[in-house]
């Protein structure tokens, strides 16, 4: 019955994600927003739902290497798996704002994160200071990218039936997320796991399977900008957002393996991504396979 129900899990994900990429387009369209903005941050808080409910849950069960794992395990899967897998489907376009604005505000919330974990807590004070970092980001983004939608990207949209999809894409990503987690965990748990790994490794690829089937689809609907703002969106989530009001709720301590290990791993390959996005403005196939191979190595190694 485990199994079973892991299979349904993930095909709830599947339809999740396809509502959730046509209710966003619908409404990019509508407002005259631009799909990468909406993937940025509607999408990316959407996809991001399942990370939040995990990790609060593990930090209020004082499991807080599932709390980090889950996190950080999901930033290092979104961009060396998410957006490695989709561009081997189909090649990323890259926008300019997606180095100026979205890849920098991933760099620099990820730089924080080390900072302030440094000491082996994450307090209520600085959960406070990510929240507040992200209101302040959301607006500038909001304020700096609306009104930039290209006309090809101009098509009828009636609102109701976006958002309607919108709400029904999230709902079932949540409810197939959470049933494919659940039982992953209890696998996981019976092939004797630790929890650090669990977190890292099955939660994290639970929880960042929202991103892997939004991005996907989106990638072969060939609206790679909802794909691209999707991941960077959802790791600068993760660490603002999730880990932010998670700590407010209940301070997160952060074990060394952490800060020297996967700590250095999620900046590793942030900053990876860079020349990858920068050379030609594309995320090719074979770089594609390049980060997934370098996901496939942190994996080999962590185990």
């Amino acid at each position: 019955m485990v199994y079973l129900f892991l299979v349904i899990g993930l095909g709830i994900l599947l339809y999740g994600g396809h509502l959730l990429v046509e209710g966003a387009s619908g409404i990019a369209s509508k407002f005259g927003l631009s799909a990468g903005l909406i993937g940025l941050t509607v999408v990316a808080f959407g996809t991001s739902a399942p990370e939040l409910l995990v990790s609060i849950n593990a930090a209020l069960k004082g499991t807080s290497d599932i709390a980090i794992g889950n996190v950080v395990g999901s930033n290092i899967a979104n961009i060396s798996l998410v957006l490695g897998l989709s561009a081997i489907l189909y090649p990323i376009t890259i926008q300019k704002s997606v180095i100026k604005l979205d890849y920098l505000a991933m760099l620099i919330s990820s730089i924080l994160l080390i900072a302030l974990s440094w000491n082996g807590l994450i307090s209520r004070g600085e959960g406070v200071f990510f929240v507040i970092c992200l209101v302040g980001l959301n607006w500038y983004f909001f304020r700096k990218l609306s009104g930039v939608l290209d006309e090809d990207e101009v098509v009828p949209a009636n609102l109701l039936k976006s958002l309607l999809f919108l709400v029904l894409g999230v709902g079932g990503l949540y409810v197939g997320s959470d049933m494919f987690v659940d039982n992953a965990v209890k696998i996981a748990k019976d092939f004797g796991v630790t929890e650090r790994v669990i977190g890292i490794t099955v939660i994290a690829i639970g929880t960042s399977l929202p991103e892997l089937v939004t991005s996907i689809i989106a990638g072969l609907n060939k609206k790679t900008d909802i794909a691209i703002g999707n991941v960077l969106g959802s790791n600068i989530m993760n660490v603002l957002a999730i880990l932010g009001i998670t700590s407010i709720v209940q301070p997160i301590p952060v074990s060394e393996t952490f800060l020297t290990q996967d700590y250095m791993w999620m900046l590793g390959i942030t900053l990876l991504l860079f020349p990858i996005i920068l050379t030609g403005r594309l995320i090719k196939r074979w770089e594609g396979g390049l980060l997934l191979a370098v996901y496939f190595i942190y994996i080999f190694l962590l185990l």
